[in-house]
C-alpha cells in the first residue's frame, strides 16, 4: 500500500475514528486503527465489537492496499508531523511514514486480522438533519446512568411515531424526554441505544440543519451515516421503561419563571456544594415569588426569585446539579414547573410536550 494524504485530512479522519479504540482490551488488534486503500478510497476504521467508525480521508492513492496501526503511536506522529501532504507506505507489516524531512518507521498488523465493521441493511431507516439529531442527544444524555449494574439505564430510548422523533434518557433519579419533527413519515419503531455510542455521535456530527444524517436499524445494531462518515452500534436489547406512565399531567402548583434568573440563582448556590455533599437546594414557593436557600459546610445562600404562580404554596428540595441539568437544556426564556407535594416529581415541560424533565425531589430539615 501507498498513498498520499494532507495532514488535515488524516488528523480529522483519525480524530473521527479514535472515538471507537477502546482504553483497554485484551484484544491488541482492537486498539488499532485501519487504514484500507484496497479499493476506490482511502478509509479509516475503528472498531472496539461495540462501536465502529468508519471515515473517508480525502487522498492519493498510489498503490491500493490496507494495513492496521497502532491508534496512539499512529496519531501521536501525525500530531506533531509538519502541515503538509504524508506519504504512507507499507513494506510488508513495516510502515514508512514520511513529511518533508521527517520519516518514521513502525511496525504495522496485517489488515485482514482487523475487526470489519458488520453489514447492515440498509432497506428500514429514517432521515433528519444533524442539528437536529445532535439537539436532541445534547439535551437528553446527562440524564443516563452513569452506573453499569443497570444496562438499560446506559442507554437512551429512541422512538419513531409516524412524523415524529423522540429520545428519552432517565438515570433513576430523573428524565429527559425530547422530541422532534421528522419531515416524512415512518413506521413505529423502538431501540434502545447505548449512552457511549450518542456521546460520540454528538460530537462528530456537524451543527448544520440542512446536512442529513440516515439512520438504519436492525434487530441487534443501529447504522448512522453522514457526510463521509458510517457509525454502526450494538443496541441494547430489552425493553425499556413505561416511562409515559411516570410523566404525569397532575399537578397542584404551577410555577412560570424567567429561565436564565433561576439557573444563575442555582449556579450561585452551588459555589457552597462541594463534590461529595449531598446538600439539596430548599425551593420555597409562595404567591409572587419563589426563595432559594442552601445551606453547606462552607456557609449558605439565600436569595428570592420573582415567579408567576398557579395553586398551593410549597417548599420542595432538589439536587441543584439536577435542575441546572435540565434549565441549561431549555432554550425558552421561560421555564415552567409543575409540582404536586414535597414528594413527588417535578416536571419542567414546554406547552407543546416537545421537552419534558422530570427531577425527583430529596429530603430535608423543615424550615420555618
Amino acid at each position: 500500500m501507498k498513498i498520499r494524504i494532507s495532514k488535515e485530512n488524516l488528523m480529522k479522519s483519525i480524530q473521527i475514528v479514535s472515538r471507537a479504540v477502546p482504553g483497554k482490551t485484551t484484544m491488541s488488534i482492537l486498539q488499532c486503527i485501519l487504514i484500507n486503500a484496497s479499493g476506490a478510497e482511502i478509509c479509516l476504521v475503528a472498531n472496539d465489537m461495540e462501536l465502529g467508525i468508519q471515515t473517508v480521508s480525502q487522498g492519493i492513492i498510489l498503490d491500493r492496499g490496507m494495513i492496521a496501526v497502532d491508534a496512539q503511536i499512529f496519531s501521536n506522529i501525525v500530531r506533531k508531523l509538519p502541515d503538509a501532504d504524508i506519504s504512507i507506505e507499507t513494506i510488508g507489516e513495516k510502515v514508512m511514514i514520511q513529511c518533508e524531512n521527517a520519516r518514521f518507521a513502525i511496525l504495522g498488523r496485517d489488515g485482514s486480522d482487523f475487526a470489519f465493521l458488520p453489514e447492515i441493511d440498509r432497506s428500514v431507516g429514517i432521515r433528519l438533519s444533524q442539528y437536529t439529531l445532535r439537539d436532541m442527544i445534547t439535551k437528553t444524555i446527562f440524564s443516563i446512568s452513569t452506573n453499569e449494574s443497570n444496562g438499560m439505564m446506559t442507554g437512551e430510548l429512541l422512538e419513531i411515531m409516524d412524523h415524529n422523533i423522540r429520545m428519552v434518557a432517565l438515570d433513576g433519579h430523573r428524565i429527559a424526554t425530547r422530541k422532534a419533527e421528522l419531515r416524512d413519515i415512518y413506521d413505529s419503531r423502538k431501540v434502545i441505544i447505548p449512552g457511549k455510542t450518542l456521546t460520540e455521535i454528538g460530537k462528530i456530527l456537524g451543527g448544520d440543519t440542512e446536512k442529513p444524517v440516515d439512520l438504519f436499524f436492525t434487530d441487534k445494531h443501529v447504522l448512522f451515516t453522514f457526510d463521509d462518515t458510517i457509525v454502526v452500534s450494538r443496541l441494547i436489547e430489552g425493553e425499556y421503561y413505561k416511562v409515559d406512565k411516570m410523566l404525569s399531567s397532575i399537578y397542584k402548583t404551577r410555577v412560570i419563571c424567567r429561565r436564565k434568573d433561576l439557573l444563575e440563582c442555582l449556579d450561585r448556590a452551588t459555589l457552597l456544594v462541594k463534590e461529595e455533599d449531598k446538600k439539596p437546594v430548599i425551593i420555597m414557593i409562595r404567591e409572587d415569588e419563589m426563595e432559594l436557600r442552601i445551606n453547606t459546610t462552607l456557609g449558605s445562600m439565600d436569595e428570592l426569585i420573582a415567579i408567576r404562580k398557579e395553586g398551593e404554596d410549597l417548599n420542595i428540595g432538589f439536587n441543584p446539579k439536577f435542575l441546572i441539568d435540565a434549565l441549561r437544556a431549555i432554550d425558552d426564556e421561560e421555564v415552567t414547573m409543575y409540582l404536586v407535594s414535597p414528594k413527588a416529581p417535578c416536571f419542567i415541560r414546554d406547552a407543546e410536550d416537545m421537552y419534558c424533565y422530570l427531577i425527583l425531589p430529596v429530603n430535608f430539615i423543615t424550615i420555618d
